[in-house]
C-alpha cells in the first residue's frame, strides 16, 4: 500500500493488453490471485527491479509487468489486479477476467494462500473454466506449517488436473520449482485435463443445448462452454468485451439467438431467472471448492486461527478497537517526532556546509551576485530545507506505517472505520486511502483506485487533503511545541506534542467524514456501495524487507517528487524577495495587500503569502515566513525553536494565531504534486479545481469562525 515507484509510473500499456505478445521470443504469464495472498511478493521476487507499470486502457487500475529468464526462455510476467472472483462485480475483476480470457497469456499462475485455500479455490475453478493453461501456486506454506495446516499438493494437483506448486515467496522457497512448471506448461510437453465444474442439471441442460452452436461459430479461439455460460448469464460487460474481441456480436447470430431462447424457456420452467441463475452458479462453484478442500487439506490443530480471532476480538471490537487504533497512531507520531530531530539537524548542518562551500566557489569564480542568489540562496537553499525537513520524518514514518501494513493491521483500521464512512455515504475503502495520505496525499489519491464506484472514488479523491501529509507534520509539530507543549518538560513535551498532533489528525478524519457526507448529499449524490473486506491473518513482518521497501520505494520516491517541485519554487521565492519597489520587496508588497483578509481568518499577510508560495511543497511554508519577517531575501533557519518563537511573538503571534495557522495548514489547498496527481487520476480539470477549492473554502470559513469567536469572547 502507499506510493511506490511501481504504483505511480507512467502509462506503458497504450493499447489492449494482448498486444504484449508482440515482444519476440517471450512467453507471457498472467499472475492472478486473491488480495493478500502474496501475489506481489511472488512478482517482485521473480522480476526484481526489471519491471514497469502503467494503467490498463480506459481503466483506473494499475498493471505491472516484469521480465524473468528461466532456463532457456524469457518470460514477461503481468501482475493483474487482485480479485476474489471473475464474475466482474468490480473494475479489478473485469480487468483480471478480460486479460485471462482475451489477453491470450501463454499461462496463468494463480497464487493462493495456503492458510485459507477453500476461499481461494473459488478463483482457481473459475479460471479453469476459461483456460487449461494454469499453474496453481500455493503460497505461504511457511504460515500454513506454523499453523499446522497440511496440504497434499499432489492430490490437489490430481483433482484440479493442473500443476500445483508450493512456495514461501517471502523467503524465495519454491519459486524455482514454480517457474519449472511454467516452463514445462508453455513448452507444451504435457497435456493437462483441468477440473470441469458440473452445474445443476437444468443449467447443464441449457449449456448442452447452446454450446454446439457457439463452438461452431468461435472455434477454438475461446472456451465455448464458458462463453455459453456467460451468454446464458447475460453479463453485459462481458458481451461487450466478446463483441470487441470477436469483431461481431454473438447475440445477433440467428442460430445462437434461437438456441438461447430455447434454453431460457427451460430455465424459466425450472423457475430460474437471471439472478437465481447467477446464484446457482456461485453456489455450485463454492460447493465443489469445499469438496476439493475437504479431501486435500487437513488440520492438526482445529483451532489454528484461534489466536488471530482472539486478537481481532480486541482490535476490532467496539469497545477497544478505535481507542487502540488512535493509540497506535499516537505512538507512530511520537516515535516520528522524537526520532526525527537529531537526523534532521545532522542533514541540515551537512547540506548547509555544502552551501557554504558552493558560496566560496562562486565568490572565487567571480560570479555575479544575482547568479549566486538564484542558484545557491534560492534554489539550493530551498532544496536543502525540503530534504532536511522531509527525509528524517519520512524515513521513520514510512517504515512504521509499512510494519502495520505488513503485519495485517491496516485492514483492521478499515474495518473499524467502515461504519463511519457508510454513514457518510462514502466507501469503506476510503479509510485505507486516508491512511496512505499520512505519508503523501498524492499517494492517497493514487490509492483511491482501489475504490470501484466512480462516485465514491471521486469523494475519496476530493477529501484526501484533509489528512495531514508528511510535509505538514514538521510545521504542525513546531507550532505545537512552541505554543502549547512548552508547558511540559523533558520527555513529556514530546508526548504532549504527539497527543496534540493526534488530536489534529482526528479532526482531519472528522472533517473528511463531514465533507464526504456533504458531497454525497449535493454534487455527488448516491448511496454507499458494499464491498468485501478481508481480514488477512496476522504475520510477522520482515523487518529488512520493510525497511528497504519503505526507504527506496516510498521515502526516496516521494522526496524526489518534492524536490522536483521545490526547485522552481526556490527560484520564484528568491525573485519575489529580492526585487524591490521602493523600500519594500515584491514579497512584502504582496503580503501587505493580503493583510486585511488574512487578519479576518486569524493570520497575517506574510503567513498567507507563505502558504501561497508554499504551493509546490508544504515544507517551505515556515522558512518563507521567517524570510518575510526578517526581510533578508533568503530562506533562513533559526538555531532553535526558542529563537523562532521569539521572532513569531515579536510579529504579533498569539496562541490564536498558532491555532489558526494549524487549522489552515490542515485544510488549505493541496500541494502542487497532489493537484497534478488529481488531474492525472480524474482526467478532469473541473474535479481538480473542486479538490483545490473545497478544502480552501473550508479552511477559510473555519479559521474565520474560530478567530472572530475568540475575539468576540475577549480571549485574545
Amino acid at each position: 500500500m502507499g506510493l511506490t515507484s511501481q504504483s505511480s509510473g507512467s502509462s506503458v500499456l497504450q493499447s489492449e493488453p494482448k498486444i504484449i505478445h508482440n515482444i519476440p521470443d517471450k512467453k507471457v504469464i498472467a499472475l492472478a490471485g486473491n488480495p493478500n495472498v502474496g501475489k506481489s511478493t511472488v512478482f517482485n521476487s521473480l522480476t526484481g527491479l526489471n519491471q514497469h507499470t502503467g494503467n490498463w486502457p480506459g481503466k483506473t487500475v494499475t498493471s505491472a509487468q516484469g521480465q524473468y529468464k528461466h532456463k532457456d526462455r524469457n518470460f514477461t510476467l503481468v501482475d493483474i489486479p487482485g480479485t476474489y472472483s471473475l464474475m466482474a462485480n468490480s473494475v479489478e475483476e473485469e480487468v483480471a477476467r478480460d486479460f485471462i480470457c482475451f489477453g491470450n497469456p501463454d499461462a496463468t499462475v494463480i497464487v493462493t494462500d495456503a492458510t485459507c485455500m477453500e476461499r481461494n479455490l473459488n478463483l482457481v475453478l473459475q479460471t479453469l473454466e476459461i483456460t487449461a493453461n494454469v499453474v496453481v501456486c500455493v503460497n505461504l506454506l511457511d504460515e500454513a506449517k506454523r499453523k499446522k495446516i497440511n496440504i497434499n499438493l499432489n492430490e490437489l494437483s490430481r483433482q484440479l488436473g493442473v500443476p500445483v506448486i508450493g512456495t514461501s515467496a517471502r523467503s524465495g522457497e519454491g519459486l524455482n520449482e514454480l517457474m519449472d512448471a511454467v516452463h514445462e506448461l508453455t513448452s507444451k510437453r504435457k497435456t493437462y485435463s483441468p477440473f470441469r465444474i458440473n452445474y445443476t442439471y437444468v443449467i447443464e441442460q441449457a449449456i448442452t443445448l447452446v454450446e454446439p452452436s457457439v463452438k461452431e461459430l468461435i472455434g477454438n479461439t475461446l472456451n465455448s462452454r464458458w462463453v455459453t455460460l456467460k451468454l446464458l448469464e447475460g453479463d453485459k460487460a462481458l458481451l461487450r468485451a466478446l463483441h470487441k474481441y470477436l469483431k461481431y456480436d454473438l447475440t445477433e447470430k440467428f442460430t445462437i439467438t434461437k438456441k438461447l431462447n430455447e434454453a431460457y424457456n427451460i430455465l424459466r420452467e425450472a423457475n430460474i431467472d437471471n439472478d437465481q441463475f447467477r446464484d446457482t452458479i456461485v453456489s455450485d462453484i463454492v460447493g465443489m471448492a469445499a469438496n476439493i478442500f475437504s479431501t486435500t487439506i487437513t488440520f492438526e490443530n482445529q483451532k489454528y486461527n484461534q489466536l488471530d480471532r482472539k486478537i481481532d476480538s480486541i482490535l476490532t471490537s467496539k469497545t477497544f478497537g478505535r481507542p487502540i487504533m488512535i493509540g497506535l497512531l499516537g505512538i507512530v507520531f511520537w516515535l516520528t517526532i522524537t526520532g526525527a530531530n537529531t537526523p534532521s539537524e545532522i542533514i541540515f548542518n551537512c547540506l548547509f556546509w555544502i552551501e557554504d562551500r558552493l558560496s566560496d566557489f562562486f565568490m572565487w569564480a567571480g560570479t555575479p551576485s544575482w547568479v549566486h542568489g538564484i542558484l545557491v540562496m534560492g534554489i539550493y537553499r530551498t532544496l536543502a530545507w525540503v530534504v532536511s525537513v522531509m527525509l528524517p520524518p519520512m524515513a521513520i514514518f514510512f517504515p512504521l506505517f509499512t510494519l502495520l501494513e505488513d503485519s495485517g493491521y491496516l485492514p483492521r483500521i478499515a474495518f473499524n472505520l467502515d461504519n463511519y464512512f457508510k454513514k457518510a455515504y462514502a466507501h469503506g475503502k476510503q479509510a485505507l486511502t486516508m491512511c496512505m495520505g499520512f505519508g503523501c496525499n498524492a499517494a492517497g489519491i493514487i490509492g483511491c483506485r482501489i475504490i470501484d464506484s466512480p462516485r465514491e472514488r471521486l469523494i475519496a479523491t476530493i477529501t484526501n487533503n484533509f489528512v495531514p501529509c508528511n510535509g505538514r507534520f514538521p510545521t504542525l509539530i513546531a507550532i505545537i511545541t512552541m505554543f502549547f507543549a512548552g508547558i511540559a518538560a523533558g520527555p513529556f513535551q514530546s508526548l504532549l506534542s504527539a497527543l496534540l498532533l493526534t488530536g489534529i489528525v482526528i479532526l482531519g478524519v472528522v472533517l473528511t467524514l463531514l465533507i464526504s457526507k456533504m458531497l454525497s448529499k449535493t454534487i455527488l449524490k448516491g448511496l454507499p456501495s458494499s464491498f468485501t473486506l478481508e481480514l488477512p491473518p496476522y504475520r510477522k513482518p520482515q523487518i529488512g524487507r520493510v525497511i528497504v521497501r519503505s526507504i527506496f520505494d516510498r521515502t526516496l520516491f516521494v522526496l524526489g517528487r518534492a524536490v522536483l517541485v521545490a526547485a522552481p519554487a526556490g527560484l520564484v521565492i528568491w525573485i519575489l524577495a529580492n526585487i524591490h519597489l521602493g523600500n519594500l520587496s515584491l514579497l512584502s508588497h504582496t503580503a501587505n495587500f493580503l493583510n486585511p483578509f488574512a487578519h479576518l481568518i486569524g493570520l497575517d499577510g506574510h503567513i498567507l503569502m507563505a502558504f501561497i508560495l508554499g504551493f509546490p511543497a508544504n515544507e517551505i511554508v515556515v522558512p518563507i515566513i521567517i524570510m518575510s519577517y526578517m526581510a533578508t531575501g533568503n530562506i533562513l533557519e533559526l538555531d532553535s525553536l526558542d529563537q523562532l518563537r521569539q521572532l513569531l511573538v515579536s510579529h504579533n503571534w498569539t496562541w490564536l494565531t498558532a491555532v489558526c495557522v494549524m487549522l489552515f495548514l490542515l485544510m488549505h489547498w493541496p500541494c502542487g504534486t497532489t493537484c497534478l496527481t488529481i488531474r492525472k487520476e480524474t482526467q478532469s480539470w473541473k474535479w481538480t479545481l473542486v479538490s483545490f477549492l473545497l478544502p480552501t473554502i473550508t479552511g477559510v470559513v473555519i479559521c474565520f469562525v474560530v478567530a472572530n469567536t475568540v475575539r468576540l469572547l475577549g480571549f485574545a
